[in-house]
């Protein structure tokens, strides 16, 4: 194995920086440094794909998860759900043996038609500007100081969302053939993440046009954690399921897929009630302080 690139080394830098800011602002109850690093984070992420092409968007994606995946290997050594591929150009790190679904998931791409990575942009880029915008809907709702421009926001966003899962969703529909993914499993499991995600923004739709603002406000919370969930938390458990599962092929790959989703939006409610205890024992407490002090 060569030395880890730079830029791998890179991600796994920040992403360690945003888990001890995460952490922090627990604690604190104010997540803006969270917010703002993961946002970039995220960007960065996925221009990558747009600037350099599918093929090695991709090669870096999978590089990410070689060093987990070979963890414990010795020199010859091998599992059953990793797999080298032509050249070694899949991946961007210096091991040679991958997870089975990142091989057939760069080869789908390399030589596929380019109407399959014009997709993969699309969703993207639309997803992208939705994971921004999304941040900034929550931080100024409706209800201050510029409605208008959050409805605008809003209606841009449901826009690009709704664009972004049909390309998810038709990208997903290829996958019944292809057995690293899981086939048909993997198939009806982004199926289930696309109407995660996108069942939640239609809610929050649905709330405010029916005038219901509190209730609105609770979707987006959640539709935002289901948005974390499918890109961060999608990535973050193939770290942990990778080396475990690497005797059997497709199981990392398709708990990240049916799990990821749901278990954001769990842990946005979780994340939102807390916040609310938090600010409702801070009023408390202030209003006793005064009662007090009169």
């Amino acid at each position: 194995m060569d030395a880890l690139p730079l830029d791998v080394l890179a991600i796994y830098a920040g992403i360690a920086v945003w888990l001890v800011l995460a952490a922090l602002d627990f604690r604190k109850q104010s997540y803006t440094a969270t917010i703002l690093f993961g946002v970039v984070l995220t960007v960065i992420l996925n221009v990558r794909y747009l600037i350099e092409g599918s093929a090695e968007g991709i090669a870096f994606f999978v590089g990410l998860y070689d060093l987990f995946d070979n963890l414990g290997l010795g020199a010859g050594e091998t599992a059953s759900a990793l797999a080298t591929c032509a050249g070694n150009n899949c991946s961007v790190s210096g091991f040679t043996q991958h997870q089975s679904w990142g091989v057939a998931f760069y080869e789908r791409f390399a030589n596929g038609p380019a109407f399959r990575s014009n997709l993969l942009y699309a969703h993207l880029t639309f997803n992208t500007i939705v994971f921004v915008l999304m941040h900034y809907q929550i931080a100024k709702p409706g209800t201050g100081a510029n409605p208008a421009l959050h409805r605008m926001l809003g209606k841009l966003s449901f826009g690009c969302i709704t664009l972004g899962t049909v390309c998810a969703v038709w990208l997903a529909s290829e996958h019944g053939s292809v057995g690293p993914y899981g086939g048909s499993l993997s198939t009806y499991g982004f199926y289930f993440m696309s109407f995660c995600v996108y069942s939640c923004a239609v809610m929050g739709v649905a709330t405010v046009r029916g005038g219901d603002t509190a209730a609105h406000r609770i979707w987006m919370i959640r539709f935002a954690g289901a948005m974390y969930g499918a890109f961060w938390l999608f990535r973050l458990m193939l770290i942990v399921t990778g080396p475990i599962f690497r005797e059997y092929e497709s199981v990392s790959i398709l708990l990240s897929v049916w799990l990821s989703a749901p278990l954001g939006i769990i842990i946005a409610d979780l994340l939102r009630k807390r916040y609310e205890r938090y600010i409702r024992d801070r009023r408390t407490d202030q209003m006793g302080s005064a009662l007090a002090g009169a």
